[in-house]
C-alpha cells in the first residue's frame, strides 16, 4: 500500500536552501546549440539567463546562470532537474502545473516532485515572480523550439 509524505515548512525549507547553496544546473553551457532567454526583475536582484538544450523533441539539458535570490535560485534549479529528459508536451504540463499552484488555482502535484516546496508561495505576493521567472523563462523557450 503506498503511503503519502507530508512536506513539512522544515523540510520546505531544506529543500529550497539546499537547491540556493548547491545549485545543481547553474552553469553557462560551454557547447553550442542552446537556446537561452534571459529574466529579470525590476523588485529583486534577479538578472539570469536560461538555456535549454532540444534534441528529438526532448529536453536533452536546461542550465540557468546569473545573479538571483533564493528563491528564484532554487526554483529555476529545480525546475531544470523536474524537466531534463522529458518531452517538449510533458515539460509544458509540469511548468502548467506549477504556475497553477502559484497562482492558487487547481494543480496536478503528482508532477511536481520537489517543486512542491513552493506551495505557499502564492500567498506571497512579493515572491510570486521569484517563484516563477525561470519556469516562464522556460515555457517561453519551449514554445519557440516547437516552432
Amino acid at each position: 500500500m503506498p503511503t503519502s509524505i507530508e512536506v513539512t515548512p522544515q523540510m520546505m525549507r531544506e529543500i529550497i536552501m539546499d537547491h540556493y547553496q548547491n545549485p545543481r544546473h547553474k552553469s553557462k553551457p560551454t557547447e553550442s546549440g542552446y537556446l537561452s532567454l534571459h529574466a529579470s526583475s525590476t523588485n529583486c536582484i534577479d538578472d539570469f539567463d536560461v538555456y535549454l538544450l532540444a534534441k528529438d523533441g526532448k529536453i536533452a539539458d536546461a542550465r540557468w546562470e546569473g545573479v538571483a535570490c533564493t528563491i528564484s535560485s532554487a526554483s529555476t534549479d529545480i525546475l531544470c532537474d523536474r524537466v531534463i529528459g522529458m518531452t517538449f508536451k510533458e515539460a509544458q504540463y509540469v511548468i502548467e502545473q506549477y504556475l497553477n499552484m502559484i497562482g492558487e488555482k487547481e494543480y496536478d502535484a503528482s508532477v511536481l516532485d520537489e517543486a512542491i516546496v513552493f506551495l505557499n508561495t502564492g500567498k506571497q505576493a512579493a515572491r510570486i515572480h521569484c517563484a516563477t521567472m525561470g519556469w516562464t523563462a522556460l515555457k517561453e523557450l519551449l514554445e519557440k523550439e516547437e516552432k
